[in-house]
């Protein structure tokens, strides 16, 4: 971790989905529709929140995220002694879809979005074998599936098994749902129709809405708020753009209305949020 992570403590590995989180002190509030992941936190502590539940993850801890649902989380426990360290691994429906069948599983089809569990013994171990071909990069085009397949194994025979059969489950409300989600995630920047959304999913408008939310906790006009605003909000910090810039580049047509939405999701505005943030990264 301490060799591979960058300095801003976010940092893509060239494993294919497998993420690497390093940070040596408490972070702002973090807003964010992840994909279906699995995150193994090795040190410090982290606070994620789901609507009105509130988890806590501690070393040791595996977090499951099964559907595209929004969350707030925030680091609580890091130092530069003993940062926080988490590996973050994308689920792969046809991966999972696959070994169900294989190992003659049940797909479950319904069940809580967000879950923690102790990290299983032999998913610690799959990802240390995975960590170690970043060392080792002429080995990843001949390992990285295979370990990245075993990874998922050791997850649907463990803990967190039964949750994660949900996405394997073929033609599920979940995996109809989430071509959907995968849409809204490329155009987020365009007016989508949602007859479009309802037809990639295979569904009436009025059943495709009633699913939508019941997967993700939001509309679909609503999850597409939140992907321009994070988004927005990502421009901002991490390329200087201003409010009305970010706003147009989301889709926006109104920096009011997006100042007034800003403000709703992350609780301050556009500019105060911006450099609040500054101050946060300039201290690190």
């Amino acid at each position: 971790m301490d060799a591979h992570a960058d300095t801003v403590g976010l940092a893509q590995t060239p494993v294919s989905g497998l993420t690497i989180i390093r940070s040596t002190q408490p972070s702002d509030l973090q807003h964010a529709i992840p994909n279906p992941l699995i995150c193994l936190v090795l040190q410090g502590t982290k606070l994620v929140t789901l609507g009105k539940e509130t988890y806590k993850f501690a070393a040791g801890s595996s977090l499951l995220i099964t559907a595209d649902v929004p969350t707030v989380s925030q680091i609580t426990h890091a130092s530069t002694d003993k940062p926080y360290m988490a590996l973050v691994l994308d689920l792969e429906p046809v991966v999972i879809s696959d070994l169900v069948l294989g190992m003659k599983m049940v797909p479950r089809v319904s069940g809580a979005a967000v879950r923690y569990d102790a990290i299983d013994t032999d998913v610690q171990d799959a990802a240390l074998r995975l960590m170690k071909l970043l060392d080792r990069p002429e080995s990843l085009p001949v390992l990285h599936s295979q370990l990245v397949r075993e990874m998922h194994y050791w997850l649907l025979s463990g803990r967190h098994g039964e949750a994660i059969r949900r996405l394997g489950a073929p033609e599920s409300r979940e995996q109809r749902i989430s071509r959907s989600v995968a849409i809204l995630r490329a155009d987020f920047r365009k007016t989508l129709p949602v007859e479009l959304l309802a037809s990639e999913a295979e569904m009436s408008i009025s059943s495709f809405y009633q699913h939508f939310r019941a997967v993700t906790s939001l509309s679909p006009l609503q999850f597409q708020k939140q992907l321009r605003l994070i988004e927005a909000r990502r421009l901002m910090v991490s390329r200087g753009l201003s409010a009305s810039s970010a706003a147009f580049d989301v889709g926006y047509e109104s920096v009011s209305q997006f100042s007034r939405e800003y403000r709703r999701l992350f609780g301050l505005s556009p500019s105060r949020d911006k450099e609040s943030a500054k101050k946060v990264l300039h201290t690190k």
